[in-house]
């Protein structure tokens, strides 16, 4: 079931990647709601919002390392994980794999989710940065809990 919903998560990322590629590439950004959020095509050749531009041999190292790490946590160690701890590896996996065949494939990370909050733009984003978020955060809650039983 985790492998499934690994593969699921990847896909759905590299799809809407394409689908941005294939319609938004050299276009307008497509505003979806006005003054809060459109797709706008953004080639990121850095890492999270964009720092260290131009460091793909350092990403690639990174990035498969911390691939590594998070399959022998979610296999290695899968009988050890409560269910959230295993859906929050997934959507960590799957987010750092989405961006990483992008890294390979194209040598940069395509960014497409862009809000306003109060007239002040966000950082673009993708689905797999989404994932990777999301997971952190199941993660820390998931660590916080388990702590406050311990104690």
């Amino acid at each position: 079931m985790v492998s499934i919903l690994l593969i699921a998560l990847i896909a759905l990322d590299q799809l809407s990647k394409l689908w941005v590629l294939a319609n938004l590439k050299g276009a307008e950004a497509m505003e979806i709601i006005p003054n809060f959020f459109q797709l706008l095509y953004v080639e990121n050749r850095g890492a999270a919002f964009g720092i260290l531009q131009d460091g793909r041999p350092l990403f690639i190292v990174i990035t498969l390392a911390v691939i590594g790490g998070l399959v022998y946590g979610l296999y290695g160690k899968r009988h050890e994980l409560s269910r959230v701890m295993e859906i929050a590896l997934v959507l960590i996996l799957a987010g750092a794999i989405g961006n990483f065949i992008d890294r390979l494939r194209l040598h940069y990370v395509v960014d497409f989710l862009s809000f306003d909050f109060f007239g002040h733009p966000f950082a673009v984003f993708n689905l797999a940065d989404s994932m990777i978020v999301i997971g952190t955060l199941l993660l820390i809650i998931q660590l916080f809990l388990k702590e406050e039983k311990a104690s």
